[in-house]
């Protein structure tokens, strides 16, 4: 049985934020690895302005190297466009693994809008990872008024997979103000380099063209 976290997101483009919010995701749940999965497109976020899956895909796997950390475009292979769907399709394709889904407070404060969020709650634990500015936010949303009652405390972290969903547990990390907005800012080319990329999904294995 592996113990495996779940971070989604466009990933457009993957930086050091993402790999640190993981690696510190991973030691304070104990995690043998962390999925980035790089969303083909994501539902709540405008089409304008989003690299290729290839460019964010191979991007992704720069920034993950030499870490515990997988980007992966398996939502492609598997056909699913909203995480419920996600979720359920994987933990049907990997029965062996336990899963946490990983999300920074700002997710958590538009959790609500998100499709059968609450389908999403009950099928794994939810580890809440704290991000600057967007704290007062994720505790006065809607999604936080109903989860509120399956808080964990964060001293437990580590025994996650005994939980029984829903189960939240809210996790202190230092500040970091990267962001791949401001990234995108400063280079709004910045997957010309992977124009041509031809990259093989680290999980699946499969050509992602």
């Amino acid at each position: 049985m592996a113990r495996i976290g779940l971070l989604g997101g466009s990933f457009n483009p993957a930086h050091g934020g993402h790999r640190a919010i993981s690696l510190f995701a991973a030691q304070a749940l104990s995690l043998d690895e962390i999925w980035w999965l790089v969303s083909p497109g994501n539902p709540l976020k405008r089409s304008t302005g989003m690299a290729p899956l290839t460019a964010r895909l191979q991007h992704a796997r720069k920034i993950a190297r030499r870490a515990p950390i997988r980007p992966t475009a398996v939502e492609r292979t598997l056909g699913t466009r909203y995480t419920v769907d996600s979720l359920r399709r994987l933990s049907a394709r990997y029965p062996r693994d336990r899963f946490i889904w990983l999300m920074g407070a700002d997710n958590l404060a538009q959790f609500g809008q998100w499709k059968a969020w609450r389908g999403i709650a009950r099928r794994m634990p939810i580890a809440v990872i704290a991000r600057p500015s967007y704290d007062s936010a994720a505790h006065g949303s809607v999604a936080m008024a109903w989860l509120r009652r399956f808080v964990r405390p964060a001293r437990q972290s580590a025994d996650w997979t005994e939980w029984r969903p829903p189960a939240l547990v809210l996790l202190r990390f230092r500040p970091d103000p990267r962001s791949a907005t401001l990234l995108r800012q400063a280079d709004p080319l910045w997957h010309r380099e992977y124009e041509h990329a031809r990259v093989r999904d680290p999980l699946t294995r499969r050509l992602i063209v």
